[in-house]
């Protein structure tokens, strides 16, 4: 059982693992090693308690990671061995999921202070005077 929060938990028989030769440097060890780790986690058919609206956060945050199913699938080979790729495969789900169940904070529409617009109009008119200025006859119009 994967334990993501404490509300929040996937059953090991909904991850599905597969292996694979890592690429990149290694030598002869590369060739011979499945050492990549593929997970794939149906999402879609889950039992696991994840509200709907933190699924289309987690599909919207992350979409390269779901598949037209609406499957997850992660892949490591960031380490030599497979056991240590696989708990990074974890560790990239659980990150993912806990970030789709965190709520966007919804913005406060503010008002623009009187000190600001006084600012800013005093600006303007000193930004118009020098303009006035630098026209033949000095602004006398």
């Amino acid at each position: 059982m994967l334990e993501v929060t404490e509300l929040v938990r996937i059953p090991d028989e909904e991850l599905e693992w597969s292996y694979a030769r890592s690429s990149g440097p290694g030598g002869q060890n590369v060739n011979k090693v499945a050492s990549k780790a593929v997970l794939r986690w149906r999402a879609a058919a889950t039992a696991a308690a994840i509200p709907a609206p933190a699924m289309l956060r987690m599909r919207a945050r992350f979409p390269s990671r779901f598949t037209v199913e609406g499957d997850v699938v992660l892949q490591s080979q960031k380490y030599r061995d497979q056991e240590r790729n696989r708990l990074d495969c974890v560790e990239k789900l659980t990150e993912m999921i806990r970030a789709g169940l965190v709520p966007p904070t919804v913005r406060k529409a503010t008002k623009v202070t009187k000190g600001a617009k006084r600012r800013r109009v005093a600006d303007k008119r000193r930004q118009s005077a020098k303009k006035q200025n630098r026209r033949a006859g000095g602004g006398d119009d």
